[in-house]
């Protein structure tokens, strides 16, 4: 009776899916900034005749993933949410598109920035989100572990998160090259605006012991410094410091180099020609170029940095397409899952059939050796009455379909009982 209740939960539950994954947006591709700020969700959702929900919302894409046979209901909550008119920029996805979309946009396929990795992240919080809300049921709670599964799968297979498409990481990924162990290095960084930000908290993460802030005004490289337990100086205490770090990263908007051929030299004498990475990442340039020529002295510029991220991105464009193939794998995987779950309810109906007339056999054998019939008498009794009773049904419609010629049935009745 256990396995008989069981079995009917689970029929009830699978024959539920029956509905159509839909996907309802607007992103940086089809909406402008002032469009996607419009409609943000940060509250609980709940919409009417929709079975499950996830809502995505991020500066570059708002959406809504849901199972539900109302689309259009879908559709015009969305566009009752949005304080701006959102009908020339809102896409709508269904079925199989819903899902290779999904899966682009957790690979990052679908990103302003190819590759990018926070948006698996999002989509993870998105989904533990409506979790906590109770808007996830048995499609989108199989959906979405397989989804977040393949993500994983295509940023190690095809390599389309690897090499950076960001100067300032690059900067660091350079540096990482030259140095077997950065943690332990000393590094100056010149400036204190957003490339340097930017470079500083990326040396921070590794971490970096020693990081140096230099800028024109001391207050300026004080408030950065604070944040990363840095030291700060000015930009004209860089020739004291100079000697002692390994690693020069620089980005102000002077118009005159800061550093020069001659400081340079001088230095290399003071480490006894130990390497030193500098990079220059401003424009007009703070490094003279021709301290590049200084043996024991690695200088990349902007142009250089932006050659790597240049290639790095043809890198990526390459694993996208590699990504693409992998993904149309794994959305028949995940069709065929679904598809299989049609033959759940069958399935269960069909056992509980068997295990109701199982029931009665047994109940009927019971009371007959009660009544005092021989052992044998009713166990060949049992055996004949439970096989006349399970082939019945099966009997009689091969039957019929042989009579209305459907001989494709009868084929079918050969695979299925293996006969």
């Amino acid at each position: 009776m256990l396995a008989s209740a069981a079995c009917a939960k689970i029929a009830e539950k699978f024959s539920r899916v029956n509905h159509l994954l839909h996907i309802f947006g607007i992103n940086y591709k089809s909406a402008p900034i002032e469009v996607r700020e419009s409609l943000v969700f940060n509250d609980v959702l709940h919409i009417g005749e929709v079975d499950e929900l996830v809502a995505l919302s991020t500066c570059n894409r708002t959406e809504l993933i849901t199972v539900s046979d109302n689309s259009a209901k879908v559709e015009a909550w969305l566009r009752s949410r949005a304080a701006a008119n959102i009908d020339q920029y809102l896409y709508h996805y269904s079925d199989r598109e819903a899902l290779a979309h999904l899966l682009r946009v957790a690979a990052g396929l679908d990103s302003m920035v190819l590759g990018e990795p926070q948006i698996l992240g999002q989509l993870k919080g998105a989904y533990a989100a409506s979790a906590s809300q109770g808007n996830i049921g048995t499609y989108l709670g199989h959906l979405f572990p397989f989804v977040f599964s393949v993500a994983k799968k295509l940023r190690s297979q095809t390599g389309i998160s690897a090499n950076s498409l960001s100067v300032a990481y690059t900067a660091v990924h350079l540096a990482k090259n030259i140095f077997t162990d950065l943690k332990q290095a000393t590094v100056l960084l010149v400036g204190a605006g957003e490339t340097v930000r930017l470079v500083a908290q990326h040396l921070y993460d590794i971490p970096v012991a020693n990081i140096i802030i230099a800028n024109r005004t001391f207050e300026k490289s004080e408030a950065l410094a604070e944040k990363l337990s840095a030291k700060a100086i000015t930009i004209g205490d860089i020739p004291t410091v100079l000697s002692q770090v390994d690693i020069v990263i620089s980005s102000t908007a002077s118009q005159l180099p800061i550093i020069g051929k001659g400081l340079m030299e001088r230095v290399i004498k003071q480490r006894k020609h130990k390497p030193i990475f500098m990079v220059d990442l401003a424009m007009p340039r703070d490094i003279e170029a021709e301290v590049g020529e200084l043996e024991d002295v690695y200088l990349y510029n902007l142009d250089d940095l932006q050659n790597v991220v240049q290639e790095n991105l043809r890198h990526r464009q390459r694993a996208a397409a590699q990504a693409e193939g992998i993904i149309e794998t794994e959305i028949n995987h995940f069709i065929r899952w679904q598809a299989s779950l049609q033959s759940v309810p069958t399935i269960c109906a069909y056992r509980l059939k068997m295990e109701k007339i199982r029931d009665a056999e047994v109940a009927k054998a019971h009371k007959a050796l009660q009544q005092g019939k021989p052992a044998e008498e009713v166990m060949q009794r049992l055996a004949r009455d439970l096989t006349n009773k399970l082939m019945h049904a099966p009997t009689v419609n091969m039957r019929k379909a042989s009579h209305e010629g459907q001989f494709k049935f009868l084929e079918w009745a050969k695979d299925l009982f293996h006969l």
